[in-house]
């Protein structure tokens, strides 16, 4: 087949890329130039996007002996990532911009140029397993439970993943290193990433400050509705956080209080107690199912955010929404994340958590 490889400059799409030339496929790499200004980003910046990415993702292009190109797509990003990414904070919701960059970018605008280019698929250096099978593809869960990532693919549809190619899943990341030494990739030992690409210096606060102002409110006690001190912008604050409140006075009982929720409309940031936060009930919308839809309650796991715990829930599919049942319930869960389901190590489909019910009202 003829295989785009994503190479985002790390060792992961490096080795990606070249398991995928031994597999016999017509290989051309491609590195997305996502910054409209990445000179000014510093070299061995944590995120993405640096001049220092492009050449790393160049030179293993060149020892793997494939064509190399750079696309040009930040306006894409900036639209389809960033701003929906301030939009979502405005609102009161803490999205996830990784799952953004999939859906938009790296499985839409990228898949769509590569299909009408003669390309039959899109690989990437994402840690999860992919089977084509007969009923359509299977995403699952990646060997390297530390590195998995199918849940910030499972916003990808059946007709997405029967062009995508995933040549990590059987791997752990150790093992990909140790690839990436022997084929003589400069990679081998880049460190990963951690931040938001776009926000290489790690203070999200700061970019959305820069982004919509100071806007001044209140944070008030979640049971009483007195307040308890102020913020200058409702949007640093996101569902479960503790630091940085700077509450004029301590809880009755000595207790550390925690965000419950931000309100947008009222420029309010309402604080509790840690029990306040446990959910037991998720309203998720705009579901993706990665293979049949369901339209019959099912029994499943549930896992609420990236590398976070999986809960045993029970579903129920109502058109554009899930009702997803907690059996145990979980804290600090909140809109604008994912709920990604799974069967055993199977993704099942994901949706936007759009609410999030409290188990112990506050």
């Amino acid at each position: 087949m003829r295989v785009l490889a994503a190479m985002s400059g790390g060792v992961d799409s490096a080795v990606a890329a070249a398991r995928a030339v031994e597999a016999g496929h017509d290989v051309t790499g491609v590195h997305l130039a996502l910054s409209p200004s990445p000179q000014q980003h510093r070299l061995g910046a944590r995120g993405c996007c640096t001049v220092e990415d492009s050449r790393d993702a160049a030179r293993a292009a060149d020892v793997i002996g494939i064509p190399f190109y750079v696309w040009a797509m930040a306006d894409e990003f900036g639209r389809d990532v960033v701003d929906d990414f301030v939009a979502e904070y405005a609102a009161g919701r803490t999205p996830n911009p990784c799952l953004r960059c999939n859906e938009k970018i790296k499985f839409e605008a990228v898949l769509d140029r590569a299909l009408a280019l003669g390309f039959d698929a899109v690989v990437t250096g994402h840690h999860a397993r992919l089977e084509q099978t007969e009923t359509g593809p299977r995403l699952r869960r990646s060997v390297d439970d530390g590195k998995d990532q199918s849940y910030v693919l499972a916003v990808l549809r059946p007709d997405q993943l029967a062009h995508a190619m995933f040549p990590l899943g059987d791997s752990t990341k150790a093992q990909v290193r140790e690839e990436a030494a022997r084929r003589g990739l400069g990679v081998a030992e880049k460190p990963d990433s951690h931040d938001i690409c776009f926000i290489p210096d790690g203070d999200t606060a700061g970019f959305l400050r820069k982004h919509l102002g100071e806007t001044p409110g209140d944070i008030v006690d979640g049971a009483t509705g007195e307040v308890l001190g102020s913020h200058s912008g409702a949007y640093a604050y996101t569902v479960g956080q503790r630091r940085g409140l700077k509450l004029g006075r301590p809880a009755a009982d000595g207790k550390p209080r925690y965000v419950l929720d931000i309100s947008p409309v009222e420029n309010t940031v309402r604080v509790g107690p840690a029990e306040a936060l446990d959910v037991d009930e998720v309203i998720g919308a705009r579901p993706v199912w990665t293979n049949e839809p369901r339209t019959e309650p099912f029994e499943c796991v549930a896992q609420l955010r990236a590398h976070g715990q999986t809960f045993a829930a029970t579903v129920t599919p109502d058109g554009d929404r899930w009702t997803v049942r907690l059996h145990t319930p979980a804290r600090g869960i909140a809109s604008g994340q994912a709920v990604v389901l799974y069967d055993g190590d199977v993704v099942i489909g994901s949706a936007t958590i759009e609410q999030a019910r409290n188990a112990v009202p506050a």
